[in-house]
């Protein structure tokens, strides 16, 4: 068995496949802008190494013996899966390749979100991303166990989340949608008063796990009609005259155009700060870091709805 007598350099093991190509170390040397005695060294350092001659040396040139020819398939491949090691290493590194797992809570998916991802694509195309939905809590859980790479979440008062750092991309003002006919519907503003004897349409029954949690300190208490889930089912019971519900700014740019939306005095329901949401103490990947950039150009260029 042949032993092997150090190890084996890269640099050497690419001297030798040019060396073998071109049959001279002459040649060799040319191509790789080393002088001939280094080109010399580099392969008598190797057959040191493999402790087996690699070339017969003829009067004019090298010819590759039994050993180096099997050493140079070895060899190719050798430096291949570097130089493929090395390309995929350098798409990393640009975030041109990879991948990029996000979620978002429901309303961050109306117009944030998929602006963000738009801004990625174009910048980015071949990074492979998905995205899921879900509420913050559960966003923040996937986080955490790395299931997910970033997401962006609601504000999380007095949850702290172990293991998620939080930074605030924007505030998301809350609205009230009112069917076109309503009284209050061309008020520049509403207080949570004038909505006293207004049926509410929720995603809960229970009010404080909804956008009108906050509402609660001031002693309003929403008389909840319908529990609705889903953002355009809810402005559907509201077009048909059934009641009201809160939309947050981020939902309310793609609002239907027969209910009218009024911003909530934030006194009663102060704006909400969105944040982007990344595992604690880990470095972004570049492909992380690419993807919150988009997300801080769409936090500035997301529509927001005109009042009324």
């Amino acid at each position: 068995m042949t032993e092997w007598h150090g190890g084996v350099h890269t640099v050497s093991l690419r001297v030798f496949t040019v060396v073998a190509r071109h049959g001279s170390f002459t040649t060799a040397a040319r191509e790789l802008g080393y002088t001939q005695s280094a080109v010399s060294r580099q392969i008598a350092a190797l057959e040191h190494d493999t402790g087996v001659p690699l070339f017969d040396r003829l009067p004019r040139g090298v010819r590759l013996t039994e050993q180096g020819r099997s050493l140079l398939g070895h060899a190719d491949a050798v430096l291949d899966r570097l130089e493929a090691a090395r390309r995929d290493l350098t798409a990393l590194r640009d975030a041109s390749a990879g991948r990029l797992r996000v979620g978002a809570f429901a309303t961050a998916n109306a117009a944030l979100l998929p602006a963000a991802l738009a801004e990625l694509r174009a910048r980015h195309p071949g990074l492979d991303t998905t995205a899921e939905e879900a509420l913050t809590p559960v966003l923040t859980g996937r986080l955490a166990a790395g299931d997910l790479d970033a997401a962006v979440v609601g504000s999380l008062p007095g949850r702290p989340v172990d293991g998620v750092a939080l930074r605030p991309l924007l505030d998301d003002a809350m609205y009230v949608a009112l069917p076109r006919a309503h009284r209050l519907a061309g008020r520049p503003a509403v207080r949570l008063a004038d909505l006293t004897d207004e049926e509410w349409i929720a995603g809960r029954r229970d009010p404080e796990d909804t956008l009108m949690a906050a509402a609660l300190r001031t002693g309003f208490r929403p008389r909840i009609g319908y529990v609705v889930a889903e953002w355009i089912a809810k402005q559907g019971f509201v077009a048909a005259g059934l009641g009201v519900t809160l939309v947050p700014s981020l939902a309310a740019g793609v609002a239907r155009p027969d209910i009218a939306l009024v911003p909530v005095d934030p006194a009663d329901v102060p704006p909400r700060t969105v944040a982007v949401a990344t595992p604690r103490g880990i470095a972004p990947s570049p492909a992380v870091a690419a993807f919150l950039t988009a997300l801080d150009t769409a936090a500035t260029t997301v529509p927001r709805p005109p009042a009324g």
